[in-house]
């Protein structure tokens, strides 16, 4: 079982920030930047190729909900969203990246340096901002 399926599986080992449908978002825990959020499919999809059809626009407006909640919550001028598809993919599992993003952050190209949080309290904490902001957020039509 991969990493993320064991998150599934078991909710606790990671900080939720988003449940809903079939798609599961929590903090990525070597962040770019706090609030850097992973969204998957609760099954188990190694790429977005492999994603059902009848699956992709459930996951792609829990994408934009999230991007939209991260932004506000993290008080970003924006986020960038995105994915791996094997090459450079950590897990075997469809993840989509969503990084609060501002002016001049020092990210360039695809050379980012990760940090860390503080400890698990400043990880639960940004999860938390972030579950508040998503909340009551509806993107796109439905």
């Amino acid at each position: 079982m991969c990493r993320f399926c064991e998150i599934v599986q078991d909710p606790t080992t990671a900080h939720i920030v988003f449940d809903a449908g079939g798609s599961l978002a929590f903090l990525d825990h070597r962040p770019l930047f706090a609030g850097h959020t992973l969204l998957i499919p609760k099954e188990h999809v190694e790429t977005l190729g492999d994603l059902p059809a009848d699956r992709i626009e459930e996951f792609f407006r829990h994408a934009q909900t999230i991007a939209i909640g991260v932004e506000k919550a993290m008080a970003a001028q924006g986020t960038f969203v995105a994915m791996n598809n094997k090459v450079s993919q950590s897990v075997p599992h469809l993840h989509v990246h969503i990084v609060p993003r501002r002016r001049k952050d020092g990210l360039r190209g695809f050379f980012w340096p990760r940090t860390k949080y503080r400890d698990e309290t400043d990880m639960a904490d940004t999860a938390s901002v972030i579950r508040t902001q998503l909340d009551g957020i509806s993107a796109g039509p439905p």
